[in-house]
């Protein structure tokens, strides 16, 4: 018999045997469920189960995992592939069906995961044995496995929020209520001039999106152009204002707003006493959030604009000047346009981060209320209207669809390509002297409008009170982080502390998870050719596509309840932070491997290198840099997301961010911003660290050399 078919079915035996088959209370390591191994109910595996306990659906699981060991018997070529997909398919089948058709048990444990990747790895051998993949079962495994993950952790949590819209409180169908909460006037309602909430949740997030993609995408050009197309002198200072935002909560910004521009802010007081200009609360609305997730998201348009422009071939532009084409003219017909595809996609990710946003929101938004907000209050609050909250989540993840639909048309077809493996020696010319002052003119003030929040957010946590006592004091750190010795040790105090190291926890077991998944299907995607390649690279992207604020909603309608039963652990936020952040991954990996001839792979295939060697020895010591990258900024972002985990914290797994937004909530403004400073500080170390190993990229262009003619004749 293969070796493994063989070793696959011994594994889900043994699980199936001996492993708790349904989820434990404290956990598989919390070790009390052994005191009554293996007859107590809680911790019997499938066999105990089925023999002792009644669950007699799980025997069938036991047919499916004998049945391998008779392949050897099994004679003709076709016939023991057919016999493993039989398997393999079938198992899972019935895991899956008995585990939603049986009520009364409770979620799936550890012996059930291990029994149905078993059954899983089985069906993929059998797939690789029929052919498929070029017969390789590494392949094979990885598509299974990756096809699987995201089919229970993407789609089914976003199907569950499609059928929670036609459902009433009873989970009863009720179509009628879709739309009466879909057609609710407090969604799409028009009287924007009337009521100082503006329009209905709708038109308030989809015009709050256009404003914010379209702010921050003409904000990050500026930056892009100085940085690449001047001689200002302040480039590393700028470069670092990019990097800030990105390290920071998204709702600290907003905070600091508040302290610059609030009743008792530094700029009101100052208005009032030099000019006796009355406080107002114009900051609460539309204005302070658009102003707030300008100065979060613009560092994003500029990272993804800043690449682009110095892709640029500087030929095409120099080819356009020989041909009598004045500054202005070969920046709008030749620049401007093979700068689209970045325009594009800067636009689209300040428009998905101002739709997922709900910490600034939250913070500043007052009566102008949002979609993410709504759908937040619909769960949490005293209406616990889940239904209201699929319905709003629907049309959220409508506008999102709507905007990556858009920008493919606006793309259209055409190439943008411009980076050859040729040299390029040339130079870029200089900006038309108009579009130099423009991008002076509005970069350069917002930077430093930048910095100003900057220091108004460590100001904040080093007074006692900001805007009433500003005596200098770290009470707020105190309170926050404070530690004492004692003779049994260290004792952490502060109240910050037990949300910091779950935070980290958290963050440093997802990472890695994040990053693996990511580079293995970018390596299908790169690699492989199989059918449905096109349907398998989007559904790994869907999770982008989806704002957090569904993402959190979907895990709350999907694994709240058996079989799958998540909800109050840390495993659902780990689960969360994978598949939000494995797109990047994705595209990390993607971009770098594309770079790898595949001439590499194929001598290694070529010595007699099966594709997981190949793997480890060749592809991975050459993806580094796109490991690194994945790897820090699922980091970062599992530090700083707050738009799904608000929804998934619990009273054992508080995360950093949903404990400040309880401070804000309270008006402990000092407390919240003194834990935001040290988030700040601790992701710049990372950062830096991380910039030190990767480095920046060189795409290997030379000025052209200066040759001096002095002493040439004429």
């Amino acid at each position: 018999m293969d070796r493994a078919v063989l070793g696959w079915a011994v594994a889900g035996g043994i699980a199936y045997a001996l492993l708790p088959w349904y989820a434990l209370e404290d956990g598989i390591f919390g070790f009390g469920w052994l005191s009554g191994y293996p007859t107590d109910r809680a911790g019997a595996p499938a066999l105990v189960q089925a023999l002792l306990h009644g669950r007699l659906a799980l025997l069938p699981v036991a047919v499916f995992l004998l049945a391998p060991l008779a392949v050897r018997g099994v004679r003709g070529a076709g016939a023991r592939p057919a016999l493993l997909l039989t398997v393999g398919a079938g198992g899972t089948a019935w895991i899956a069906v008995q585990g939603f058709a049986v009520g009364g048990q409770p979620g799936i444990g550890v012996g059930g995961l291990v029994v149905f990747a078993a059954l899983l790895m089985l069906f993929c051998v059998g797939m690789a044995a029929k052919g498929a993949f070029n017969g390789d079962r590494f392949v094979s495994g990885g598509i299974g496995t990756v096809v699987t993950l995201v089919v229970v952790f993407v789609f089914f949590p976003v199907s569950c929020v499609l059928v929670g819209a036609v459902e009433d409180s009873s989970g009863a169908f009720a179509p009628s209520e879709f739309w009466a909460k879909l057609s609710a006037r407090e969604v799409w309602g028009l009287d924007c001039l009337s009521s100082s909430a503006g329009c209905g949740v709708a038109w308030n997030t989809l015009i709050l999106g256009v404003l914010v993609g379209a702010s921050t995408t003409a904000l990050g050009l500026a930056f892009a152009l100085i940085v690449t197309r001047t001689g200002f002198r302040a480039k590393k200072a700028l470069r670092l204002l990019t990097v800030l935002p990105i390290i920071t909560p998204p709702f600290v910004i907003g905070l600091a707003v508040i302290l610059l521009f609030g009743r008792a802010g530094a700029f009101t007081t100052f208005m009032e006493q030099a000019f006796g200009v009355v406080p107002s609360r114009w900051i609460y609305g539309l204005p302070g959030v658009w102003l707030a997730q300008v100065l979060a998201f613009t560092p994003i348009a500029f990272l993804v604009l800043i690449g682009v422009v110095e892709g640029i071939s500087p030929s095409m532009e120099e080819a356009a000047q020989t041909l009598r084409a004045d500054r202005w003219r070969t920046f709008t017909t030749v620049s401007l346009p093979l700068m689209r595809p970045g325009l594009a996609n800067a636009f689209l990710l300040g428009f998905i981060e101002s739709l997922a946003d709900f910490g600034n929101p939250l913070v500043l938004g007052g009566n102008y209320h949002v979609l993410s907000i709504s759908i937040f209050f619909a769960v949490v609050g005293a209406q616990h209207d889940r239904g209201r909250a699929a319905v709003l989540s629907i049309v959220l993840l409508v506008f999102t669809l709507g905007a990556f639909y858009a920008q493919r048309r606006w793309l259209g077809r055409r190439s943008y390509a411009t980076v050859t493996g040729k040299g390029d020696a040339g130079l870029h010319p200089p900006l038309p002297a108009s579009v130099r002052r423009l991008v002076y003119a509005t970069a350069l003030p917002w930077a430093v409008f930048t910095a100003v929040i900057y220091v108004m957010i460590l100001f904040g946590g080093f007074v006692e009170t900001w805007g009433r006592d500003h005596r200098f004091s770290l009470r707020h750190y105190a309170a926050a982080f404070a530690v004492d010795v004692t003779e049994f040790g260290l004792h952490w105090k502060g109240a910050a502390w037990n949300s910091l190291w779950t935070t980290i926890e958290i963050a440093a077991i997802s990472a890695p998870l994040t990053a693996a998944v990511g580079l293995l299907t970018a390596y299908l995607i790169v690699r492989q050719r199989f059918r449905g390649k096109e349907a398998f690279e989007f559904g790994t992207m869907l999770s982008f596509a989806i704002p957090g604020t569904v993402i959190g909603i979907s895990y709350i309608l999907a694994f709240n309840t058996p079989p799958i039963e998540l909800t109050g652990t840390g495993i659902i936020l780990v689960i969360c932070f994978v598949f939000r952040n494995m797109p990047v991954g994705v595209r990390a990996g993607i971009a770098a491997m594309s770079q790898i001839d595949r001439s590499l792979d194929e001598a290694s295939l070529t010595l007699g290198a099966r594709s997981l060697t190949t793997i480890r020895r060749v592809i991975l010591p050459l993806l580094r840099p796109a490991i690194v990258a994945a790897l820090v900024f699922s980091f970062v972002r599992a530090m700083t997301a707050i738009s799904a985990v608000i929804f998934l914290v619990s009273a054992n797994y508080d995360m950093a961010t949903s404990y400040i937004v309880g401070r804000v909530e309270n008006g402990d403004y000092g407390l919240a911003i003194a834990y935001c400073s040290v988030l700040i500080g601790f992701m710049v170390l990372v950062v830096l660290l991380i910039q030190f190993v990767v480095g920046r990229r060189r795409l290997g262009r030379r000025a052209p050399t200066q040759v001096s003619l002095e002493g040439i004749p004429a």
